[in-house]
């Protein structure tokens, strides 16, 4: 398992709604990363990705990150990856965790031809994120907090990035964390400024 894979079991096992695709697409990014520094795959120079000799990696979707970065100077910048790696990131996720037999689909009660939305199955990988969770793993609990899941003593407060995590291990992994929360709060700060825009343009065909 790694580090997205966990995030994504997380997001589904411990709120009963995963958070918006693009936060947590942007998260997942921020996690393969993570791990890419981990696997000694790449390297940051102030917040440039610079890769390195590429390691096997088992994971499918890590060995799909590892083969898109960018290796040719000037490498790319660790927000400009978020965006561009994060883009449908949530989906592809989900998609491997339902290939590996991750997911079921919950029945209805009453309705036994009838199939609910997917949940997770009970599996190895499963109880491995919650150990995870539950060790307050730092790297996990930041990338958690900062999509807006709450911490295990339910103290989140109701707004991304909010509530306070562990600090993480080391300044490259501190530089990928502050990142996310940057392009999350970026990306909030679009979503309301688009409302604003949309907002004006129906006033003005209501004729106000």
């Amino acid at each position: 398992m790694t580090t997205p894979r966990d995030l994504m079991i997380t997001a589904m096992d411990v709120v009963p709604s995963p958070p918006a695709a693009g936060e947590l697409s942007l998260a997942l990014a921020g996690a393969e990363l993570v791990d890419l520094l981990a696997a000694e795959a790449i390297g940051l120079d102030d917040d440039r990705i610079v890769p390195a000799l590429r390691p096997a990696l088992a994971d499918r979707l890590l060995d799909q990150a590892a083969a898109s970065l960018t290796r040719e100077p000037p490498y790319e910048s660790v927000a400009d990856w978020l965006w561009r790696r994060g883009s449908g990131l949530a989906s592809a996720y989900l998609a491997a965790l339902e290939a590996d037999g991750q997911l079921t689909r919950r029945r209805r009660r009453g309705l036994p031809f009838r199939t609910g939305r997917m949940v997770l199955a009970e599996s190895p990988d499963r109880r491995r994120a919650a150990d995870r969770w539950a060790a307050h793993e730092p790297v996990l609990t930041a990338l958690a907090t900062a999509v807006g899941i709450p911490g295990r003593d339910g103290g989140d407060t109701g707004d991304k990035g909010t509530e306070e995590a562990p600090g993480t291990t080391d300044d490259a992994t501190e530089t990928v964390i502050v990142a996310v929360n940057e392009a999350l709060l970026e990306l909030e700060a679009v979503r309301q400024r688009r409302s604003i825009e949309q907002a004006a343009f129906d006033n003005v065909w209501r004729g106000y």
